[in-house]
């Protein structure tokens, strides 16, 4: 492929195709190389939105990182990947930036189907440890020359996960050649939370200790005064000599892994000069780096979070632009109401997020009742386990976890929730497919990993009014609540006073006598415009039922429609094996049936990024989708 021409507005950036490009260039050019990459972001993700500050703030340490060490050969693996828009322009993807988050286009996180260059899959915090704790060992036992160095970046929210500490603590035992990087930026969506991020705050390590060190330690080496057996016992003497003088104990060092830092992570020459100096020692240690999340932006440095993922905003002015269509309030908004308002009624309810405050509006809770309101960071299984707990001594929680993010915490809804019964309700955002955040975020999952547990009830409203109405059930509810709902605004304004429902019970939204129709979830409103259509059309009657409850199952619905023996349509925000479909097909088998069901759903197949409307079209259950189910039972011979 030939080089491009030169383009004047990135005179520099226009020739990086690779790594490779980069290396070339002389170490004085690289600050233009980084205003150049900060100038690219900035126009392409004020017109074509995603995560904005994260990428700004790692600018570079991302083109250190690509200069110092032979990617793609060398492994770095991103945690979450938010900070890893930099890398994918210089790894060859700049022409293709503008179809990031897009159908078809670049997926919004690494993925190792896009580019040699993404190592692992990232999405999810924490797991950036273990996976090039994984690799930098199987190049070891394969004996891969030369020496392969494999690099996990990872940030102070993501550090404080459970599965980070298990990958550092088997990390120091290992014996592996593992670099971890801390971007420390002090921030992750919203302000970080708990011990750990107060003592990187405070973490200091002195600069000609660390530069005595090095030359002590190539001494060592180079004489072969030292081996690796004794190695250990040598750093766990000078960490606790370093401990007395400096009164200090440092929990890195503390495990027997060489810490580095804290740096500038802004000063290009002395990332690269400390990379090239650590980068070929042995055994794991650690780089910590200081950085400014939306670093060269202003209005992303004054306001961190709200610049996460900001959407379209005016480039030169920081404007953020936003939709002047009036909309029905967010599922999130209601959801962070309706819990105040009945937390102001009930003392016994608290409320618990991991790190997602602002985006499950938790923060609203946080405002009106600070003391009963934690935000325990990333630690999904902890939020659970710790929810038990609480739930154990007569509160209630209501705990708010994006669906995908709640697959992390599987074993402890089990263990921690399910098996003691205890009343705790989770608050599933995020449910069904999520849009531009792709295969790693799209809450699809989850009614086929909750129903399968004994004594979980799980729900799913249609509307904000049905939301408000599934809270206030769940409140008084004895036993583990599951309501999922989507991301987004609501169909319709707030019109119902808020109500008990009976649990398990559907509703019948129109009655019919020729084909069933069965939703749960907002698809409800998709299905009644349909069947208006199609009744007209085929000249037909559609029962449309909303199920409202997938566990327990309405059986009077099921009971009616092997009475009526007429085809069924499933329709669900969700994996169709083992969710809804799958949960109707067994229970009209359970009473003798054979109707035919035909299920609508997510595909089994993980579905790239896109608009969710065209997630829906994509997975067959948009308008269209349901019309030609419904199309294909009343005319077989059209379908």
């Amino acid at each position: 492929m030939e080089k491009e021409t030169k383009d004047d507005k990135y005179p520099l950036l226009s020739q990086i195709d690779s790594p490779a490009d980069l290396r070339k260039l002389p170490v004085q050019e690289l600050p233009k190389v980084c205003s150049e990459l900060r100038s690219f972001l900035i126009n392409s993700l004020s017109t074509h939105p995603g995560h904005f500050a994260s990428s700004m703030g790692a600018v570079e340490l991302t083109v250190a990182l690509h200069y110092v060490f032979n990617t793609p050969y060398d492994r770095i693996v991103w945690d979450v990947g938010h900070q890893a828009y930099g890398h994918k322009i210089l790894t060859g993807r700049r022409e293709r930036f503008s179809t990031n988050r897009t159908l078809g286009g670049l997926s919004g996180f690494p993925s190792p189907k896009e580019s040699e260059y993404d190592t692992f899959t990232a999405g999810h915090a924490s797991n950036s440890i273990s996976a090039a704790l994984g690799m930098t060992v199987a190049s070891s036992l394969q004996n891969e020359t030369p020496l392969r160095n494999v690099v996990a970046v990872i940030g102070d929210a993501s550090i404080s996960g459970g599965l980070a500490f298990e990958g550092l603590n088997n990390a120091a035992n290992a014996n592996s050649n593992l670099l971890i990087i801390l971007n420390d930026n002090d921030m992750s969506i919203d302000r970080n939370v708990g011990s750990l991020n107060s003592y990187l705050a405070h973490l200091t390590t002195s600069k000609a200790y660390n530069n005595l060190r090095y030359k002590f330690a190539r001494f060592l080496r180079k004489n072969h005064l030292v081996t690796n057996k004794g190695k250990g016992m040598i750093m766990r003497f000078n960490n606790s000599l370093k401990s007395l003088i400096t009164k200090e104990q440092n929990i890195f060092e503390g495990l027997n892994i060489r810490y580095f830092g804290p740096f500038d992570g802004h000063d290009l020459p002395t990332i690269i000069n400390v990379l090239n100096e650590i980068k070929d020692f042995s055994g794991p240690r650690i780089l910590h780096l200081r950085t400014i999340k939306g670093k060269g932006y202003e209005p992303a440095e004054k306001d961190p979070a709200r610049w996460h993922a900001p959407g379209r905003f005016d480039a030169k002015t920081g404007k953020i632009i936003k939709d002047s269509v009036k909309k029905a309030p967010k599922y999130q908004d209601v959801f962070g109401e309706t819990l105040v308002a009945l937390a102001e009624r009930n003392t016994k309810i608290v409320g618990v997020t991991a790190a997602m405050p602002s985006g499950t509006s938790m923060n609203k809770l946080e405002k009106a009742f600070p003391s009963r309101t934690f935000d325990v960071g990333i630690s999904e299984g902890h939020a659970v386990t710790f929810a038990g707990g609480m739930a154990k001594e007569g509160m209630k929680p209501f705990v708010a976890i994006y669906s995908s993010f709640l697959q992390r915490a599987y074993s402890h809804i089990i263990h921690d929730v399910a098996i003691e019964g205890l009343p705790v309700t989770f608050c599933l955002d995020r449910a069904g497919l999520v849009g531009e955040d792709g295969a790693t975020h799209h809450g699809v999952f989850d009614m086929a990993y909750l129903r399968s547990i004994p004594g979980m009830t799980v729900a799913s409203p249609r509307s904000l009014d049905m939301l408000r109405h599934l809270m206030l059930t769940a409140e008084s509810f004895d036993g583990p609540f599951a309501i999922r709902y989507p991301r987004g605004n609501g169909d319709s304004e707030l019109s119902e006073e808020m109500h008990k429902l009976p649990v398990g019970k559907g509703e019948l939204l129109k009655d019919g006598s020729d084909m069933v129709v069965l939703t749960i979830g907002p698809v409800a409103s998709e299905a009644r415009k349909v069947i208006d259509r199609a009744e007209k059309e085929f000249g037909i009657s559609i029962a449309h039922y909303d199920m409202i409850f997938l566990k327990p199952m309405d059986k009077e619905i099921i009971d009616r429609i092997v009475a009526m023996n007429v085809p069924v349509i499933t329709v669900e925000d969700g994996v169709v094996d083992g969710g809804m479909g799958s949960a109707v097909l067994e229970a009209l088998s359970e009473a003798g049936s054979d109707v035919a069901v035909h299920r609508l759903g997510v595909p089994d197949r993980f579905i790239p990024q896109g608009k969710p409307a065209e997630l829906k079209h994509l997975c067959g259950f948009d308008e269209e989708g349901i019309y030609e189910a419904i199309a294909k039972i009343a005319n077989p011979v059209k379908g």
